[in-house]
This record gives C-alpha cells, sequence and structure tokens, in this order.
C-alpha cells in the first residue's frame, strides 16, 4: 500500500477522489505525481494568497476579544528536487484578525531568499532536508524556509525557521515580507526558532547553534531592538536544541542527546541522526545577562525535548514544564521505503512533563505530568516567566491509534498542580492547528492566568473546509464559543502566535 493510500484511509472523505487521492482545485497539479503522504489530504499546498473581510462566524464571538491569531507552516511553491520532507515546503503564514466583532483572512508566503531565487529560476534548487547534500548550494545544502515559528517583536510579525536560520521581517496587517530582520548589532542574522518574547520587559531572548564553534550562542534585545547581550555558549559538539526556556531572573539552555554525527556529514554529505541514550540530558541556566561562562549545567535523564511550556523561580528552585520525548527516533517501519525515516521523526511522541533544579544544592528532581501523547503546548504569555498552572496542548495519535503522519486531533487543558486535564475533540476526520491563548482586552496578571479565550485553525477532511475556534479557556470541554469559517482551505501547519489588539491596531 502506497504513502497515499494510508494516508486516505485515516479520514472519512466525501472529495472529488480519483483512483483513491483527494483531488483539489487550489493545490499545484504536480503533488499528484509524488506518494508522499505530507503532498497529500491536510498537508496539502494551496496555490492562493487571499485577503478577505467580514467573514462568516458561527456561534457568538466575545466582545473582549481583540488581536490576530497568526500560524506559520510548510506550502511549497515548487515541485522538490529530491524526497519532499515538510521542513522543506516554502513558509506561509495565515493570520486570522478580530476588531470588534468582525473578522478577516489573509496568508502570505514568506519571501526568503531562496524562495525568490527559485521562483525565479522556475524550479528547485536544494536538495532538501533528507538530502543528498549539496555544498555548492549552500554549507549542506538545506534551504532555508522560515516555515517554523512565528512571533510578534518591535511592531513587525518575525518567522523563523527550525534549524537556526536566517529570520524576515512580516507587516503585520498585509503579511507582505518587508526583508531580513536583524538586531544591528549583531554579527550575523541566524535565529533559532523558538526565540522567546517577554511579554513584561518586551525583551526578545534568542539563540542560534551550527555545525563548528562556538556551537551555540545566547543573546537578548531590548524593546526597541538594541542587542544589550550576547554570548557563546560551550557546548560538547554540535547539537540540534530546539527551544528555550526563561525566567524574570534565568535563561534556561538545553543540551540534548540527538544530534547527527559530524564525521559522517563532513565525508558523505549526509546528515544521521542518532538519539544517544547513554548521554544524559542538560539544562544550562545562568543570569539573563551572563556570559557563557556561568551557565551551570543540570543532568537529567537522557530525552529529547521540542517545546518548553513555561518557567519560573520557586526560592532556591527553577522550575519548567513542557513536553519530554524518550523515543525521539521510532524504529523506521520497513514498508515505507525511501520516507521511512522520515515518517517516523515526524511521529512525535511526548508527554507532559515538570523538572525542578536547585540553584542552592544542585539537586534535581523530574517526573512526567501525564502520560497522554501531546505536544505543541502553549501557555497564557502574560504569565511566561513566572508561576503558571495551565497549560494546552495537542492531542497526537500514535502509530497504532491512527497516526501514520503527524495530526492533532483534539485541544487538551492540563492543571500542571492538580494533575487534571480536560479535552475537546476536534471530530473524526478534523486536523487541529497549535493553539494559543488569547488574553481578553486589558487583562492582566491579576485578571486570572486562564481567564480568557484558546484559539485554533481546523480542517476538516469531509468538505475540505477550515474553520478557526474560539474557545473559553476555563471551559474548553463544552466546545467552541465561536466558529469563524475560513475562505478557503488551509493546510496543516507548525506554530502560532496571538498578537494583543492594542498592539496590532493601534491606530483604531
Amino acid at each position: 500500500m502506497g504513502h497515499i493510500a494510508k494516508l486516505m484511509m485515516e479520514f472519512p472523505t466525501v472529495d472529488k477522489c480519483v483512483d483513491g487521492v483527494t483531488q483539489f482545485s487550489d493545490a499545484p497539479a504536480w503533488i499528484y505525481e509524488l506518494d508522499n503522504p505530507y503532498l497529500h489530504g491536510p498537508y496539502a499546498p494551496t496555490v492562493h494568497e487571499l485577503s478577505k473581510e467580514g467573514l462568516e462566524v458561527e456561534g457568538t464571538l466575545p466582545q473582549d476579544l481583540r488581536g490576530a491569531y497568526f500560524r506559520n507552516g510548510p506550502n511549497p511553491m515548487l515541485p522538490p528536487k529530491n524526497r519532499y520532507h515538510p521542513f522543506d515546503g516554502d513558509g506561509m503564514v495565515h493570520g486570522v484578525y478580530f476588531d470588534h466583532g468582525q473578522v478577516a483572512y489573509r496568508n502570505r508566503w514568506v519571501q526568503t531568499e531562496a524562495l525568490l531565487d527559485e521562483r525565479k529560476s522556475g524550479k528547485s534548487v536544494s536538495p532538501g532536508v533528507m538530502g543528498p547534500f549539496d555544498y555548492s548550494v549552500s554549507p549542506f545544502g538545506i534551504k532555508d524556509t522560515s516555515n517554523t515559528d512565528i512571533l510578534y517583536y518591535r511592531k513587525e510579525l518575525v518567522s523563523l525557521w527550525y534549524n537556526a536560520g536566517n529570520p524576515y521581517a512580516l507587516d503585520t496587517q498585509s503579511l507582505d515580507t518587508l526583508g531580513d530582520f536583524a538586531v544591528p548589532e549583531r554579527q550575523h542574522r541566524r535565529m533559532s526558532a523558538h526565540s522567546k518574547l517577554d511579554w513584561n520587559t518586551g525583551e526578545l531572548m534568542f539563540f542560534d547553534y551550527g555545525d563548528e564553534p562556538p556551537y551555540m550562542t545566547y543573546g537578548v534585545a531590548d524593546a526597541s531592538g538594541k542587542l544589550v547581550h550576547e554570548t557563546a555558549v560551550d557546548l560538547p559538539g554540535a547539537r540540534l536544541p530546539h527551544d528555550m526556556g526563561f525566567t524574570e531572573n534565568y535563561a534556561i539552555l538545553h543540551d540534548l542527546p540527538f544530534f547527527h554525527n559530524m564525521d559522517v556529514l563532513r565525508q558523505h554529505h549526509l546528515r544521521v541522526l542518532t538519539f544517544h541514550k547513554d548521554i544524559p540530558t542538560r539544562f544550562g541556566i545562568a543570569p539573563r545577562y551572563a556570559n557563557g561562562d556561568a551557565v551551570r549545567w543540570f543532568e537529567c535523564e537522557p530525552c529529547y525535548i521540542l517545546h518548553t511550556s513555561n518557567c519560573w523561580e520557586d526560592g532556591d528552585w527553577v522550575i519548567m514544564d513542557g513536553c519530554r520525548s524518550t523515543n525521539p527516533m521510532p524504529n523506521a517501519s520497513n514498508d515505507e521505503g525511501e520516507l521511512s525515516h522520515m515518517l517516523a521523526y515526524m511521529r512525535l511522541e511526548a508527554n507532559n512533563y515538570r523538572w525542578r533544579f536547585n540553584l542552592k544544592t544542585g539537586e534535581v528532581r523530574e517526573g512526567s505530568l501525564d502520560d497522554l501523547n501531546t505536544e505543541f503546548n502553549k501557555t497564557n504569555p502574560l504569565f511566561h516567566g513566572v508561576y503558571s498552572r495551565y497549560a494546552y496542548h495537542q492531542r497526537i495519535p500514535l502509530l497504532h491509534e491512527g497516526g501514520h503522519t503527524l495530526r492533532f486531533t483534539g485541544l487538551v487543558k492540563y492543571d500542571n498542580e492538580s494533575g487534571r486535564r480536560w479535552e475537546w475533540s476536534y471530530g473524526p476526520g478534523v486536523f487541529g492547528s497549535e493553539a494559543v491563548y488569547a488574553p481578553k482586552i486589558g487583562a492582566t496578571r491579576a485578571s486570572g492566568e486562564d481567564d480568557g479565550y484558546v484559539i485554533t485553525l481546523v480542517t476538516d477532511s469531509k468538505d475540505w473546509s477550515s474553520w478557526c475556534l474560539v474557545f473559553d479557556a476555563q471551559n474548553i470541554e463544552v466546545g467552541p464559543l465561536a466558529r469563524v469559517r475560513m475562505p478557503q482551505r488551509v493546510p496543516s501547519g507548525f506554530h502560532a502566535t496571538w498578537v494583543r489588539g492594542e498592539d496590532l491596531f493601534a491606530d483604531r
């Protein structure tokens, strides 16, 4: 059975099918020549960039909801040169704007240097994440697609790539690419996805990493965009950290035992990722503006971490909540051919977890908060860096539950103090997106941590309609307060952010 056939078994489609493959009028025709599940069904790219006002709303939009939900993700414009990996898809940002009861939608490709060059040539040039790599294209032949993360900083949206790429600035209203994003005093632009914005101070904390020393750098820019701190961080070798954390006074950096073999990369131009079960996971904690030699490392059980939820201080302790994976590279299936390792890697296995680090004694305490397979975890950004108890995750089916590809089937709210969870299923054949917490107009920490809204995008495979769902954060299990119909099908993507109305509509 082919990859597309397996994918099609996962949802009840009533859309037009040809030879068992769903056909879309708004997708590029070349995808139907490739048996890759991440180019079909909910992952099929769209060819349209739209701007639409006055969207249809089912239910009642809250009067104290104002701002915008932005989500980034892969949307390849041209046929891949080699095997396609979702990390290769050109970044496309979708925006849903809420303003005084009216809702608008826009989507735009991120006009990266690589995409502009490929559009001129009319073909893909990069060999892609799965190679084979070509040093004549870039150091390792990987196309920087800027398709992973999205954040708001200095009155602009900033799109980021998972592999410490070059960020791009986007206009918050039109989503047009404004050009390169850079902190002027830095020596280079590179910045990893999941750099962090502190809503309390307006500071941007960022990190990057690479295959040559220094293997990591960490820095801070103030609310105006001025670089106030940057330092090299000593690591044993090239690593692939994906996220970081921060408290009011500290930054928490990650050194994870899941990385590629540099000798194989240099000799054969291949990135071979290995989870080293005999190497501890390390977390480095240092004062926010400290030099790299001040980082204090804490050893924990071997694992990989994609996303933290929140971090805070409690006396001598620093606490970090996030999602932990002890199997970041599941065994590849023998019947999945040349895509087997990519498919295995994308089958995300993780659970809600807590780490505690004592800055006085060096003691580490860690343990699971829940065993449900969830990830793409978000919290109230007003509480980032200080104590919080609630987190909003995406439910991810495991392979034996039908999870042939990475997909989100429901919203999960955790109370990380009591251990309680609440769930709302998106429904059969409905695929979700990362959800964000949207504070009410004028909300502060005193307003309450979960006295706001949770917002996500979903696509229903029964008719391929896409919707933006608005939940009461305190009652997600009763379903959305409002459903906003999108003017087009929205493909599955990666990360999202919320921008407050007072920042987005300052002139209204």
